[in-house]
C-alpha cells in the first residue's frame, strides 16, 4: 500500500514535470521552476537526446552532470538503510 501511495505522491508528478507528457516550455513558470527538481526531467532530456537526436557528450554533459548529486544521495540513503538492516 506504501508503495501504491509513493507512486502517486511523487511519481505523477514527476511524470508531468519532466516533459515527458508535455513539453516543459508549455507548463506554468511556477512548475517549470519546480521541475529542475525532478530528475527525470534530466533523464528525459539525455534519452531524447541520444534516441531522437543523435547527440554526444559534449552536448549531454549539463544534463548528466545535474543527474549526478541525485544519484550520489540515492546511492547514500541506500548504503544507510542497507546498513541498518544488517545491523538487525
Amino acid at each position: 500500500m506504501q508503495a501504491v501511495f509513493g507512486t502517486y505522491a511523487y511519481g505523477f508528478p514527476a511524470i508531468f514535470l519532466s516533459g515527458f507528457v508535455f513539453p516543459i516550455e508549455g507548463i506554468p513558470p511556477f512548475f517549470q521552476a519546480l521541475s529542475y527538481l525532478v530528475p527525470a526531467r534530466y533523464l528525459i532530456e539525455v534519452l531524447r537526446g541520444v534516441m531522437l537526436k543523435g547527440v554526444g557528450w559534449e552536448v549531454l554533459w549539463p544534463d548528466l552532470l545535474a543527474l549526478a548529486p541525485f544519484a550520489v544521495l540515492v546511492l547514500f540513503l541506500a548504503s544507510v538503510r542497507f546498513r541498518r538492516q544488517v545491523a538487525v
